[in-house]
């Protein structure tokens, strides 16, 4: 029978469209059909000044918007000549939001995984620590969700009063929160036996369809950004890759468990630099360079990319001497690079249980790949 998945079916995380051919409850086929969410987004950069197109990445991956931001804003700084020479309290700021956005990204990634596959009580343990993170977020942004925080040559603010003691209580209780999570998910004998040996990407796989972040890693290459192509301050941080290579649904929600590990150390890091180190107050501007017309003084094509909650999100942007305004911005999504993957994973054979288990392990957000 053919069956029709989406684009209301829970499980999709997000609005898309998957028609399988079913032999009873074996999947022999998959047809992968996006486009529901498409909103012009190349196009309308082509209409708006480097800082409007901000608030429109962030509604690409809405989930983790602020690795977008930075990667958008590492393109136009690269083009202005400005890489290098902001206040390295603006660059610490920035890491230190994009991996609070990263930790709540990937609980948000576990918290529903776990209730695609029936797990009700890790949906709402991961929600709930999830939920303090966004209300620091709040505190310090304004926002919840969409940030518009990391602009051309600064930051929209810097941290308020009180900020990083209250982020040092919630790590401390977090560590032992994400232990009782992971003894909950992770080592719970039902949960690995719908997720083990199921979904399997092989590496070759995963490199011939451009895979990255999470799904990448959990094959077995430690591939990331943040360190084999080095930006900001994170050459100056200390932090590891997490890699294994089972390429099963349990080992990529295994990385995303270890990735929130390591972000828990740069925040840490991070905190204590903008302490001790490169403390601002008075005469301190958070917003940097971003009071001055950004312009690029020659025609200029390049491509800059950021290490996202689910992989590398980047732009190529195309920018004319003198125009603040781009001529053509080509958004790069990891989401779209591993929905391709579906069919030919489809073509294995598998379950249709087993199916919805590889659909939530992947982690699509379908705003960055519609755009």
């Amino acid at each position: 029978m053919r069956l029709h998945m989406g684009p209301q079916h829970p499980s999709t995380h997000g609005v898309l469209h998957v028609t399988l051919d079913l032999e009873g409850e074996w999947v022999q086929e998959a047809e992968v059909e996006i486009g529901y969410l498409h909103r012009c987004f190349e196009k309308h950069a082509q209409h708006l000044s480097f800082p409007q197109i901000i608030p429109y990445v962030d509604r690409m991956d809405y989930v983790a918007p602020l690795p977008g931001e930075h990667a958008f804003v590492l393109a136009v700084e690269r083009a202005l000549g400005w890489e290098g020479q902001l206040p390295k309290r603006i660059e610490y700021l920035r890491v230190l939001a994009v991996e609070l956005n990263r930790i709540a990204s990937h609980l948000l990634a576990i918290g529903t995984y776990a209730i695609d596959l029936g797990a009700t009580t890790g949906f709402l343990w991961a929600f709930r620590d999830r939920e303090y993170l966004l209300e620091l977020l709040e505190a310090w942004t304004g926002s919840r969700l969409l940030y518009n925080y990391i602009w051309v040559g600064g930051v929209a603010f810097d941290l308020p009063l009180g900020f990083t003691d209250k982020l040092k209580e919630f790590l401390r209780y977090f560590t032992r929160s994400l232990d009782e999570i992971r003894r909950l998910l992770l080592d719970n004998r039902i949960f690995r036996d719908r997720t083990e040996g199921v979904g399997v990407i092989p590496l070759e796989m995963a490199l011939a369809y451009g895979a990255s972040g999470p799904v990448l890693r959990a094959s077995g290459l430690a591939w990331d950004l943040r360190r084999v192509r080095p930006y900001s301050v994170y050459p100056e941080l200390e932090f590891e890759v997490p890699f294994a290579e089972g390429g099963d649904c349990w080992t990529r929600t295994y990385i995303r468990f270890r990735e929130i590990e390591e972000s828990m150390k740069i925040t840490l890091q991070c905190i204590e630099r903008l302490e001790k180190d490169y403390r601002g107050g008075e005469g301190f501007d958070p917003r940097g360079l971003a009071h001055k017309k950004p312009r690029p003084k020659e025609n200029i094509t390049l491509y800059a990319a950021a290490e996202g909650a689910r992989g590398e999100i980047g732009f190529v942007l195309e920018v004319e001497k003198n125009k603040d305004i781009p001529a053509r911005l080509k958004a790069r999504s990891p989401s779209l690079a591993h929905l391709s993957m579906l069919p030919a994973l489809a073509k294995q054979g598998m379950w249709l249980a087993d199916f919805v288990a590889l659909l939530g392990s992947l982690d699509v957000v379908m705003g960055e790949v519609d755009r």
